[in-house]
């Protein structure tokens, strides 16, 4: 029996094949991971604006009376502290205080979107079909929301005229709903690359007027389309997490570093206690960044070692165009996770010199 299922495709399919994107399988979508070649598309997105296809997310649309008391108890951090028109950042554990996903959700005045990594869509949706009380509604809008992301110090300048004047002077991880070039749109400036930049929400049957728009408007600014091979440099660059790499199942947020988004003084939540009792008795090992010597680059499983004894596994790994020097990020016993720590990465019969740093890498971008 033939089990290979075909991959999903977004709504600009065509149009990354007309832009000759090399198209690959990913979380089971047809995805463009390179059109003109990495570091030229993540330079692009560093020094002026890059445009990025990441339809392949999920969101849900949760609303009903009791919709914040029900997300607050999936979540870690507090959606109590945000007002309509605000999203937050925030991990959704196990009872055990592993991270089922990693989410951003926006708060609207009667609802709201969660998005959700397209590889855990399923799983998500399942695990908070099974917490979800009486008189909340969970509506999975995936196949029905396109997203596009315009991201880099140009991005305002993209969109100038094309969307409401007040979406150009949205805060960071602000957002209003507004027409976008015509059609309507939830209009957020938020973002994975750690450039100024926004990500923008709306019907699939609406792709082509905002992709043409976009490469119209973009094309003074310098603006190009963008593959997933530099939207992971980019993302490492900054020390942002990719689920199934960085963070799962196995790691608590207060292991990977963003214990700021674990609110322990809020009403319970999924994995409350056990998350009390890490911080309480202290972490055994902790996620940091890495910069190695020479060329070669730490990949996701290697080894790290501390005078040839075994003390952590990288997660993540790159040739970073900015810096130009490998980084990496690794688990590491909490004893080898301050700055400066010197540290080799296993590379078959090779050990690369490696030492702690402060994250994120690159210090300089434009998100204000």
């Amino acid at each position: 029996m033939n089990t290979h299922t075909i991959p999903q495709r977004t709504p600009f399919h065509a149009f990354h094949q007309a832009a000759g994107g090399k198209l690959i399988d990913f979380a089971g979508f047809e995805m463009p991971v390179r059109y003109s070649g990495d570091v030229r598309e993540h330079q692009c997105v560093r020094q002026k604006a890059g445009l990025f296809d990441i339809s392949h997310m999920g969101e849900f649309h949760v609303s009903g009376p009791g919709a914040l008391e029900f997300l607050n108890h999936m979540v870690t951090n507090d959606l109590a502290a945000i007002a309509p028109g605000q999203a937050m950042y925030s991990p959704m554990c196990r009872p055990g205080g592993g991270i089922v996903d990693d989410l951003l959700i926006y708060r609207s005045a009667d609802h709201f979107m969660v998005v959700v990594n397209a590889s855990n869509i399923a799983k998500d949706l399942a695990w908070m079909k099974e917490h979800c009380p009486v008189g909340v509604t969970l509506e999975d809008r995936s196949a029905e929301t396109a997203l596009l992301a315009v991201q880099g110090p140009n991005a305002p300048h993209v969109l100038k005229g094309h969307v409401p004047d007040a979406a150009l002077d949205l805060g960071y991880y602000r957002f209003l709903e507004g027409p976008l070039y015509g059609v309507p749109a939830v209009i957020a400036r938020t973002g994975y690359t750690g450039e100024d930049g926004f990500e923008l929400y709306f019907d699939p049957q609406h792709a082509a007027t905002v992709w043409e728009g976009l490469q119209e408007s973009g094309r003074e600014g310098g603006m190009e389309p963008v593959g997933l091979g530099a939207r992971d440099t980019l993302r490492l660059e900054m020390g942002y997490m990719l689920y199934g790499n960085d963070i799962d199942d196995s790691t608590s947020p207060l292991e990977a570093g963003i214990g700021w988004t674990v609110k322990l003084k809020k009403a319970d939540f999924i994995g409350k206690s056990v998350l009390v009792r890490q911080k309480e008795q202290g972490l055994t090992r902790k996620l940091v960044a890495l910069e190695l010597d020479g060329r070669r680059v730490g990949r996701h499983g290697m080894m790290v070692e501390s005078a040839q004894r075994i003390v952590g596994t990288v997660t993540s790994g790159t040739f970073s165009p900015s810096l130009e020097r490998p980084i990496a990020m690794a688990y590491v016993e909490k004893e080898f996770s301050a700055p400066d720590t010197p540290l080799e990465v296993v590379a078959g019969a090779s050990r690369l010199a490696a030492r702690v740093v402060a994250a994120p890498f690159w210090k300089h971008g434009s998100r204000k």
